[in-house]
């Protein structure tokens, strides 16, 4: 089984891929394979709404956006991690999210992949629950199994991620629940 790590951050090396690494560390631990997607190293521009993508089987747009779909094809189990930008996850995440209407309009690709979310911000309350929220929202809208922390929504932790035990203890618990649903499902296929 493999779980894609994405960091919706435009910030190369910073708490979301902080993050990401130590999800897909864990997972590993367990027997998963990892991939990751971080945006910081990626050219991805928003959609054009232009409708192409109903009559092909790709998008007009040439950037990185293609080697992201196959990722996302590839994977069992998806996890986010995002920062807090004015309230919500930044530009260049919404650009993703937007984008993969592709694989929504071709047979709902990712429906039944298991996804999470975590999310880094300025302050214990600085907008991580509404961030997850808003990444919860792409995800039922394709049909996957979201999944949180086994007490809340995933992981919130505060600027900065490695300095804040009890937020990566969140963002632990939400790769390990990412982990059980996932072998939960292969257990009974």
């Amino acid at each position: 089984m493999k779980i894609l790590g994405i960091s919706g951050s435009p910030r190369r090396g910073q708490n979301c891929e902080k993050m990401v690494g130590v999800v897909l560390e864990l997972a590993k631990e367990r027997g998963f394979e990892a991939d990751t997607v971080f945006l910081s190293n990626k050219d991805i521009s928003p959609c054009k709404a232009c409708g192409a993508c109903r009559e092909k089987d790709f998008c007009v747009i040439d950037d990185d956006m293609e080697e992201v779909y196959e990722k996302m094809r590839a994977a069992d189990g998806i996890i986010v991690a995002a920062p807090v930008y004015m309230g919500n996850y930044p530009a260049q995440l919404k650009a993703l999210f937007d984008r993969s209407v592709l694989l929504r309009r071709k047979d709902f690709a990712l429906k039944n992949k298991v996804g999470a979310a975590l999310s880094v911000g300025g302050s214990r309350n600085g907008g991580q629950e509404k961030t997850i929220q808003s990444i919860h929202d792409w995800m039922h809208i394709h049909g996957m199994i979201v999944v949180g922390d086994n007490a809340h929504f995933g992981g919130i932790v505060w600027n900065p991620a490695e300095e804040d035990a009890v937020g990566m203890q969140t963002v632990s618990e939400t790769a390990k629940k990412l982990c059980d649903v996932l072998e939960l499902i292969w257990k009974n296929r």
